[in-house]
């Protein structure tokens, strides 16, 4: 019984096989809009196609969608082609696209906008163009060595310039390979580094012919050479990234020489005209010149020199009268000044100040002397009071009276309690000493008791 059970494996790969071996599945051409879409750089894509109805899963190996020549986006509705398989993890059905184009416009066109857009956004268009050479010696061009575009340039250089020098490198204008070979010829002529002008040029032809003029690389090359560079792509309709960018734009590879080189029978035309107006100027200056030098020959100058020298004799006169005027008015006024001073000088003449000074100086000294005696004599009679206040103060005089005071060797008596029987004391007079012993104390205070 458990025979008739088949597992999930089993039966999912049952189904992939029928899907592999369906010849209507092999190679399927849907339209749908892009759903889910999550650019991840250098890998594969994965993301749905759906439409009103119903969603299929999808996904973009790495090689085949960098071969796209635009941007898929969010919501945009794509042609695809691809085969429909399952995947066996999910058991999720899926298509493998391996071509895919913007659905109601080409890819090629999508992407020229989409090129064009990114280019205008980084400023490419509007960088600032590099002037064309007025006389080049040598134009490099840069196109196919076969066709029409190359006799046009030579044929049409050869009538308007014919001593210019052009240098061909030859270069595929068409197909996979043409960008890149623009590029590497762009690179040799900055290499060679001795060309004064640079045609880009190829015929016309559809968006697939043009296309390597379209490429982002080719742009950036034009935008960054050193030298001018002139482009002239398809025909005057046919608007390529390489026409944006370049310096000046031609609407075809005669109208391309034309701008290169100028007509050499005009430029030596104009040449002899400048010659013709050069040597008109010239001969008109020598005669003005000519007739200059007659009227200078003419003037009073050469034919009476010494007028020349008049005005500027009486003009020193003039100042030397003016000199001797100004030169007495301030000698007058130096003298003025020197009497002004001499008289203040005499005011303040040191002498006099001097008699004066000595004069107060003994006055001075005599009213000094005065006041001197009268303080000296003051202080004698100050003297003589003081004297006698002393005097009358003086305790010789009080022991002129007959009084006495009494020590011993080491102190003055005071009292009759310091005495002691058969002490010797000293008795002091006005006229001299006397030593005594003591034989007797009789104190005041005993006596009175004994009263």
């Amino acid at each position: 019984m458990a025979e008739k059970y088949l597992s999930v494996t089993a039966l999912t790969k049952y189904i992939k096989r029928k899907f592999e071996v369906d010849p209507h599945l092999g190679r399927v051409y849907l339209t749908g809009e892009i759903s889910n879409f999550r650019p991840r750089p250098n890998a594969h894509q994965y993301f749905s196609l759906k439409d009103d109805k119903a969603k299929i899963g999808a996904v973009m190996f790495k090689g085949a969608y960098q071969k796209l020549k635009f941007q898929p986006k969010e919501g945009m509705k794509v042609l695809v082609v691809g085969r429909v398989s399952v995947y066996e993890a999910s058991g999720n059905y899926q298509i493998t696209i391996e071509h895919m184009e913007p659905d109601g416009v080409g890819a090629l066109y999508q992407a020229l906008a989409e090129l064009r857009e990114k280019l205008e956004r980084e400023g490419l268009f509007s960088l600032p163009k590099k002037e064309l050479p007025r006389y080049p010696k040598r134009v490099a061009v840069v196109t196919s060595p076969s066709g029409a575009v190359i006799r046009d340039i030579m044929t049409t250089v050869k009538r308007r310039y014919p001593i210019a020098q052009l240098v061909l490198f030859p270069t595929l204008v068409q197909g996979d390979k043409a960008a890149q070979n623009i590029c590497d010829n762009l690179d040799r002529i900055e290499e060679m580094g001795n060309f004064d002008t640079v045609i880009v040029a190829r015929g016309g032809g559809s968006i697939e012919d043009l296309w390597p003029f379209n490429e982002e690389n080719v742009a950036r090359k034009i935008v960054s050479m050193n030298l001018p560079v002139i482009s002239s792509v398809g025909h005057e309709t046919d608007t390529t990234i390489a026409d944006l960018v370049a310096d000046v734009r031609a609407a075809t590879p005669t109208a391309a020489a034309e701008l290169a080189v100028p007509v050499l029978s005009d430029e030596l035309l104009k040449i002899k005209e400048k010659e013709n107006r050069l040597v008109k100027s010239y001969v008109y200056q020598l005669e003005r010149q000519k007739q200059r030098f007659a009227r200078t020959q003419e003037s009073f100058v050469f034919k009476q020199p010494e007028r020349l020298y008049e005005g500027f004799s009486v003009k020193l006169d003039m100042l030397v009268r003016r000199f001797q005027q100004e030169g007495l008015a301030i000698v007058s006024g130096k003298k003025e000044h020197m009497i002004e001073v001499i008289n203040k000088l005499y005011l303040q003449n040191p002498s006099r100040k001097v008699e004066q000074s000595s004069q107060q100086l003994t006055h001075n000294r005599a009213q000094l002397e005065q006041v001197i005696k009268a303080y000296m004599k003051q202080k004698e009679i100050d003297l003589g009071r003081q004297i006698q206040s002393l005097d009358i103060l003086s305790p010789l005089k009080t022991m002129s009276r007959g009084y006495t005071y009494v020590t011993t060797p080491d102190k003055l008596l005071t009292s009759v309690s310091d005495l002691e029987q058969d002490d010797v004391v000293t008795l002091h007079f006005s006229d001299g000493e006397a030593d005594v012993s003591v034989n007797e104390i009789r104190n005041k205070t005993d006596e009175s008791e004994e009263k």
